[in-house]
């Protein structure tokens, strides 16, 4: 897989479904973006060797159509002179310097279209990774709110499941229950012997009051017998 490829490959590749698929997403946040750095390293040494050899070739180009140029006015300068052989030596000249600058001219063409691919290559990526770094506090964030919302969830079902409040169900009942043999006790405790006449003497005191409102309901007949 060429450079172009891997940098391509690494661009399409959607950090949300790798954090998702990821034990660790923090850990794994932060080694996308490392390899996205040591990447950027790979694509800028080659832009730049890339570039180098650009200007090389066209350096070279220039060079060989230079000697072409030149081989080519002595030439010239050799018809004027009516030296022919010398003309045709020139021209000999002139059509291998020619070549060989067209030769150079187009590898410059091609190497230059290669290093205009690394260079937009090169912007994909600084830019992918800008986005990384703007978005890796925010789902660090994200994955550790999930992580407490889980712990959070987690403890309580298993509230809900027994444990804690269950136990409190219980000592409730506990509670009910001495405060219901605590009030036996007390009923029991209060009925004594005394209690047992005062509660025959208000007896007797209601016997007497009922006879006196029957007196005074029915009082004696004048003359009766």
């Amino acid at each position: 897989m060429s450079l172009l490829d891997r940098v391509g490959t690494l661009i399409r590749a959607n950090i949300n479904d790798l954090m998702d698929k990821a034990e660790d997403p923090e850990k794994m946040l932060k080694q996308i973006i490392m390899d996205m750095q040591n990447q950027l390293i790979q694509v800028k040494t080659q832009v730049a060797a890339a570039i180098a050899d650009e200007q090389k070739l066209y350096q070279h180009y220039l060079e060989n159509q230079d000697q072409s140029t030149t081989w080519q006015k002595k030439a010239e300068l050799a018809v004027s002179k009516g030296e022919d052989d010398l003309a045709k030596q020139a021209l000999q000249r002139r059509n291998s310097y020619q070549g060989t600058a067209e030769g150079f001219k187009v590898q410059y063409d091609e190497q230059k279209a290669q290093v205009d691919q690394l260079k937009v290559a090169l912007e994909k990526l600084e830019a992918k990774i800008e986005e990384a770094e703007r978005k890796k506090d925010l789902l660090i964030a994200r994955s550790r709110r999930a992580d407490a919302e889980k712990k959070i969830h987690d403890t309580m079902s298993g509230i809900g499941q027994g444990g804690a409040f269950e136990s409190f169900d219980r000592l409730e009942e506990k509670v009910q229950d001495k405060e219901a043999r605590a009030k036996a006790a007390a009923e029991l405790d209060s009925d004594t012997l005394e209690d047992k006449f005062a509660a025959l003497e208000k007896d007797g005191d209601v016997d007497a009051d009922l006879a006196a409102l029957k007196a005074k309901m029915n009082p004696p007949k004048e003359g009766g017998a």
